[in-house]
């Protein structure tokens, strides 16, 4: 049976962010819900299962106790509440590891998603589910997940698609690499004709928190930070401080001021004679930018040149003001070396808990991409991607990755039929007018919409469950429509 758009629901499912939305549309839209993987277990309830946890909660505890059900744990508001208003809480990630390492955790997200943002009722749920999950899960893990959809949140119709092949068909394509960068982890996926190359398949433990890490440590060398957060006569404890650099350097990557030099500010199109194509650059979704350059001109032609000497000096400097803890701080161009660990985790010793004993992402890229048979690795290598959250603040972490790996490219006088001469860059495509702000962030969740939109109007398809087939078959009904798991 074929499922009306509407009723549709889209859940992707990261190791750290699970975002959702109801209905597909002509111009698919982003996410309408997003929320922390995460979930909290009152003390009284977790007894004793606390582990020590770094502030917000932000690692997993220790596992939790048998007895508790989906029911117990506080999920979204209702955990970032009770986690401002200081109760003991014990915070619990279950998707982290890549896998699911507790499944009331899992329910209890999926629920919150379903039946608390998404308003649906569950005695007359009619959405079929698409769900985005982590690659490389077993059949068993695939049949619980089908039993929990089914029997405990009464879904209507249940498919399952692996989150890096929805990302690589946000892209518009079917081969290439998929380089999905995270809190703690980079998930690395070469994909063959649509389909996951496993043995190549690897995951490093470097992600933004090493990043951000970095950055925080280059503030607390910054003079003029440091006496604005915790000045001479009032400092703030170690504990505190650190807490605080790390926020201040959150702030920072997210409002879209790191910039990677290989990334050229996008121009207006203009014609040979300088004319501003005005069609071209609605098209473009340049128009803003035209209007901001049009006024800054003007304010230049009535500046005085003390002024615009002061501009250009403050320009050069590139320095830049924050709003922060009801502060104005200023930072500098020390903020641009923010994502430097992905490539060099060496800088990370200058941190009190050292360089972790990892590759840098370009290695793992291309050890990855080389694991693969020599005639998939010329179509991988037409197709870097690089996505994550972090994508869609910091541009051109693709472009900066891409210039890395050329020594992973066989020498061009070597070169045979099937290998690969140049890497190529992937991107969201532009005819994505809702996605236009998002950078390559929201990946897997509009190529989780693509294929929802293709699988569920197709009244003979054969990729997801339907009510009467899970009545029939039970659980095991996913495994014959997983491409995956065949």
């Amino acid at each position: 049976m074929a499922f009306r758009d509407s009723t549709v629901v889209i859940i992707e499912t990261g190791r750290d962010i699970i975002r959702a939305g109801l209905g597909l549309h002509e111009l698919l839209k982003t996410p309408a819900f997003q929320i922390q993987a995460r979930v909290g277990l009152r003390e009284s309830i977790a007894n004793g299962a606390r582990t020590s946890l770094a502030p917000s909660g932000s690692r997993a505890a220790s596992q939790a106790p048998p007895s508790a059900g989906p029911g117990d744990y506080l999920v979204g508001s209702h955990l970032d509440d009770a986690l401002a208003a200081g109760q003991d809480i014990t915070v619990y990630w279950p998707f982290r590891e890549g896998n699911i390492t507790e499944w009331a955790q899992a329910e209890a997200l999926w629920k919150y998603i379903l039946f608390n943002l998404l308003r649906l009722r569950r005695a007359q749920n009619e959405s079929p589910v698409l769900l985005s999950i982590h690659p490389g899960q077993s059949r068993t893990t695939y049949e619980r997940i089908c039993q929990i959809f089914f029997e405990r949140l009464n879904v209507a119709g249940l498919g399952v698609v692996e989150r890096p092949i929805a990302q690589i068909y946000a892209a518009n394509s079917l081969n290439g690499v998929v380089v999905d960068i995270g809190t703690d982890h980079t998930d690395i996926t070469p994909i063959s004709d649509g389909t996951i190359v496993r043995s190549a398949r690897t995951s490093t433990p470097l992600g933004v928190s090493h990043c951000e890490a970095y950055l925080a440590h280059l503030l607390r060398t910054n003079q003029a930070v440091m006496a604005s957060l915790s000045p001479p006569d009032a400092p703030l404890p170690e504990s505190v401080l650190q807490k605080t650099l790390l926020d201040l350097a959150r702030l920072i990557w997210r409002s879209g001021e790191v910039k990677v030099p290989s990334t050229g500010e996008t121009s207006v199109a203009e014609d040979d004679e300088g004319v501003i194509d005005i069609a071209a650059t609605v098209v473009a979704g340049k128009a803003k930018d035209v209007i901001e350059s049009g006024l800054k001109k003007k304010a230049n032609a009535k500046a005085s040149a003390a002024e615009l000497a002061r501009a250009r000096e403050i320009e050069q400097l590139d320095l830049k003001v924050f709003e922060f803890a009801g502060k104005s701080i200023t930072i500098g161009k020390e903020r641009h070396r923010f994502y430097h660990p992905l490539f060099d985790p060496s800088l990370l010793s200058v941190l009190p808990t050292g360089a972790p004993d990892v590759w840098a992402l370009q290695d793992s890229v291309g050890y990855a991409v080389n694991m693969a048979d020599i005639d998939q690795r010329q179509g991988i290598w037409g197709g870097l991607f690089v996505t994550g959250e972090v994508t869609q603040f910091v541009l051109g972490l693709g472009d900066a990755l891409q210039s890395r790996l050329v020594n992973y490219m066989i020498h061009p006088e070597t070169q045979t039929e099937v290998q690969a001469k140049t890497v190529r860059v992937l991107h969201r495509p532009e005819y994505y007018p809702e996605y236009r702000e998002t950078g390559d962030g929201f990946a897997a969740f509009l190529g989780t919409s693509i294929t929802a939109k293709i699988i569920f109007n197709d009244n003979t398809s054969r990729n997801y469950v339907s009510k009467g087939e899970y009545a029939v078959k039970g659980p095991h009904a996913i495994i014959e429509f997983s491409p995956a798991l065949l």
